[in-house]
């Protein structure tokens, strides 16, 4: 396994050498610059730099009505645009005080699982292309496609969608979509198992991601950490169980996290393992979800003009990067006198100079990877 690497300073003398990874870097997953100290191969310091990708969503939305700012939410987690609709959305429903009917609670779990295994995904398989593995990228994209089918077919997008409304979605499911998302699952369940003997329990994966940038559970709820880091190091909280919204309550899953089976509980790879088993949750999600969806109006609860009452609200969701929150004044018009968003990935980002300091600079690589970060939503 990986261990930090000593160096004996009466033995060598070395400089210190700065060193700028990004804002264009293929491993810093997004417009991220990391100044980075090193001794040697050995980093001393981290310094993350962000704002490269800002686009002053918050800003922005105390310019528009609150039904225009659905379509903004998409472009701050852009992998994962589902979750950003619906984040929103169960925050002015709440402020509203708005009941959706229960066909589209199950709508809105349906596509926001097969969102997190897309998310998921993408986040495991440029992990391992972060790590030298090239096929187990270019498998994940592939059936990432076919739910980028599945959603292209639903509402004519594929990245970003303006599905999920206020009070309902846009429109109901396709006539085949229940029966193309079964068709996908049964496909899908077996390729879970090939990802794991391709790259899961690799010898070479392993030995780069176990007992590398363990984050030790206090530290990670110090800092904010949320979603599936978090609960690589253990810890068993998820906002779908323990705050649990939508169709939840109703449907039986299991929320994985860390037992360091290769190394230390809270590992690159703890980390990694969490994200492949929320996969295998969210294909039972789905199951009973398609198999007990109910009928109804799907814009039935849709107001004609989203105008809440004088208030506020903070409403939070669990993402494929964990807790997105939104927090909503209103004055009684019909644009916000303020929008703030709690970025999950934010957070986690910033525990990485706490984790990653005295490693070598391929393991910040491998460190910084399993933190699945996403820079539209950090600098939005």
């Amino acid at each position: 396994m990986s261990t930090k690497p000593h160096i004996d300073q009466s033995l060598v003398k070395t400089e210190e050498m700065v060193l700028n990874m990004g804002p264009q870097h293929p491993s810093t997953h997004g417009v991220l610059r990391l100044k980075i100290h090193t001794d040697g191969e050995v980093v001393s310091k981290i310094e993350p730099i962000i704002g490269y990708l800002h686009r002053c969503f918050e800003k922005h939305c105390e310019h528009l009505g609150y039904e225009q700012i659905v379509p903004f939410t998409d472009r701050c987690d852009y992998i994962a645009s589902m979750h950003m609709n619906h984040g929103y959305a169960l925050a002015m429903e709440r402020l509203m005080g708005i009941e959706v009917p229960p066909r589209v609670e199950y709508i809105r779990v349906i596509v926001g699982e097969l969102q997190r295994i897309a998310s998921h995904l993408v986040a495991l398989g440029t992990f391992g292309l972060d790590i030298g593995a090239i096929t187990p990228f270019t498998w994940m994209i592939r059936d990432r496609e076919r739910i980028l089918d599945l959603f292209e077919n639903l509402c004519g997008a594929r990245l970003l969608y303006n599905y999920i409304w206020v009070g309902g979605v846009s429109h109901d499911l396709p006539e085949k979509f229940i029966r193309r998302t079964k068709e996908f699952i049964d496909y899908f369940t077996p390729q879970m198992d090939e990802f794991d003997q391709l790259l899961t329990f690799n010898k070479i994966f392993i030995e780069r991601t176990a007992d590398v940038g363990i984050l030790p559970p206090d530290v990670a709820i110090n800092y904010g950490v949320t979603g599936p880091s978090l609960r690589g190091s253990g810890v068993k909280w998820d906002l779908r169980k323990d705050e649990a919204y939508s169709a939840y309550p109703e449907l039986e899953f299991d929320v994985p996290v860390g037992t360091g089976k290769m190394g230390s509980v809270g590992d690159c790879w703890d980390r990694y393992w969490v994200r492949m088993l929320e996969m295998r949750e969210s294909v039972r999600i789905i199951d009973q979800a398609l198999k007990s969806i109910p009928d109804g109006d799907v814009r039935a609860a849709v107001p004609k003009k989203v105008r809440p009452p004088k208030g506020s609200v903070y409403s939070r969701f669990e993402t494929a990067r964990g807790e997105i929150g939104y927090y909503i004044i209103s004055d009684g018009k019909n644009i916000p006198v303020r929008l703030k968003m709690r970025s999950p990935a934010f957070c986690n980002l910033s525990v990485i100079s706490e984790i990653a300091e005295g490693w070598m600079i391929s393991d910040l690589i491998a460190i910084l990877g399993s933190l699945d970060i996403v820079l539209g939503e950090i600098d939005r």
